[in-house]
């Protein structure tokens, strides 16, 4: 089959997904949207990463989610027109591999996987933190010998609810998504109440969105779109849940999009109300000091709450909790899609009859992540936030080519309509282009270790780590390649 006839096959028509065992026709609009939402630990993922986005670009910083929100908006797009027509749990995999081939479509897998993973880790380690600060109401040091057997706990009851069923993992994060939002309401009244009361540290100005300004230090707005393309990352659960769906085709698609405007708005309105009650100041309880740029949200509890502050740690150990569970329901979906490929080991493309979820593909997120967990523990806790921020070139690489693979897919159809050239063409290819020049501005911005909290070899950590995971994620595509039991995945005829 020419690629121009694979083209026109792909686009005429949904294509015939063969079912992996999943439950089927469990999860609605609704659910979709309330998992998309969690997913991005919302609470947790704007106080750890607002702060970094401030010391990159000041004022600037809803500019930079702005210009991070549109390039994931214009992926969604292209998420949606791909699953429409292949509603496949491998999403990012299938797809790329049917664009472009079984190793680009192995390596999109494996950079979902590998976020996933190091994600799921980073919110596993800061979740113990909160809940032993929490349990000691601040009073005493907690020791690493509490922490880290608790984030390996935790990361272990992740991956268990995973693998007892959808609906059980969906009634939790329903529960925990309650919790956070309750609480991050909450906080959202304080701090208007306290701006009435004791006036704006930061008055409001429109130059806060000035693109010609922000572009005189291009480099450094690129790392803080770069970082707002993170505080969006996990809407694509929604597609990785399609087989799982009432409607595969269509719910994942709105699910998606519903979230992700909700979240722009939300993380835009908080950004600006805590920059009129904070400032973006180095200093105090501003923005941009360095003492609070990982933890912004319970930084400025005390000050926001009084007495009440423990509100905030509540919000962000929900999210934290509610985030960490989602994130493992996207890596097990796709390491499933492989292994019923032959892309992985067989024994990956399994689900258990009885609860109807892939056991063998959440053992190993678990092990995997704890055996990760505990080689950055080994090297040091600095290395945790290089580690974090090292992700964002992962997500940003198989976002980019899954909106590439929409271009070339659906290319025989750009002409038939407007719409089609738009949502198919135009807005995913300007998606993945953006993705992939802040993806090499962030590596370029990297190799200066001032970015970084650790050196390893002469580097700094985040570029190290970021290096350290793609070789490691080479070797193994190397080993799939030639290993006897995956080796056909690479050299079979496309289906």
């Amino acid at each position: 089959m020419s690629p121009q006839e694979a083209s026109t096959r792909f686009s005429e028509r949904t294509l015939s997904v063969t079912p992996k065992g999943l439950r089927a026709g469990i999860l609605d609009l609704g659910d979709l949207t309330m998992l998309g939402m969690a997913s991005t630990a919302p609470v947790f993922a704007l106080s750890v990463t607002l702060g970094l986005i401030v010391s990159r670009v000041g004022d600037f910083a809803p500019l930079a989610l702005i210009l991070g929100f549109l390039p994931v908006l214009f992926v969604v797009f292209a998420f949606r027109e791909l699953n429409a027509r292949e509603p496949d749990c491998g999403s990012s995999f299938t797809w790329v591999r049917r664009a472009f081939g079984p190793s680009t479509g192995w390596l999109a897998g494996m950079a979902t996987a590998v976020a996933s993973i190091v994600v799921l880790v980073n919110l596993g380690h800061v979740a113990s933190q909160y809940l032993w600060f929490l349990a000691s109401r601040g009073s005493w040091e907690v020791s690493p010998w509490l922490t880290i057997p608790t984030a390996l706990l935790i990361i272990a009851a992740m991956c268990w609810v995973n693998s007892r069923g959808i609906r059980i993992g969906e009634h939790v994060q329903r529960v925990l998504t309650y919790v956070q939002y309750v609480a991050l309401g909450i906080l959202a009244v304080a701090l208007v109440v306290g701006v009435v009361a004791r006036g704006a540290s930061q008055v409001f100005d429109w130059s806060w969105f000035d693109l010609g300004a922000a572009l005189q230090d291009p480099g450094r707005l690129g790392q803080g779109v770069l970082l707002a393309v993170f505080l969006f990352w996990g809407w694509d659960t929604c597609f990785s849940l399609n087989e799982e769906s009432d409607d595969p085709a269509r719910t994942p698609g709105r699910g998606a999009l519903l979230s992700t405007l909700a979240l722009g708005l939300v993380y835009l309105a908080l950004t600006v109300l805590l920059m009129i009650f904070a400032s973006t100041d180095s200093t105090g309880a501003g923005l941009g000091n360095p003492d609070n740029a990982g933890d912004v949200l319970g930084g400025l509890r005390d000050m926001a709450l009084g007495p009440w502050g423990w509100i905030v740690l509540v919000s962000l150990l929900g999210s934290m909790l509610s985030g960490a569970q989602a994130t493992v329901l996207p890596v097990t979906r796709s390491l499933l899609a492989m292994g019923r490929r032959g892309a992985i080991p067989s024994a990956l493309g399994t689900v258990e009859p009885g609860t109807q979820a892939p056991r063998a593909a959440s053992v190993l997120v678990g092990i995997s992540a704890g055996a990760y967990y505990l080689l950055l523990n080994a090297l040091g806790a600095e290395i945790m936030v290089d580690s974090a921020n090292a992700v964002t070139v992962f997500i940003a690489f198989y976002y980019a080519v899954t909106a590439f693979a929409c271009v070339w897919m659906f290319r025989a159809t750009l002409r038939d309509s407007a719409r089609n050239l738009w949502l198919r063409g135009i807005l995913p290819g300007l998606g993945g282009l953006l993705l992939a020049v802040a993806f090499v501005s962030a590596v370029v911005q990297w190799g200066n270790p001032e970015f970084s909290q650790t050196r390893l070899g002469g580097l700094g950590g985040t570029l190290a780590v970021a290096i350290v995971l793609a070789v490691l994620s080479a070797g193994l595509l190397f080993w799939a390649r030639f290993a006897p039991g995956t080796r056909a995945y690479f050299t079979a005829q496309e289906s």
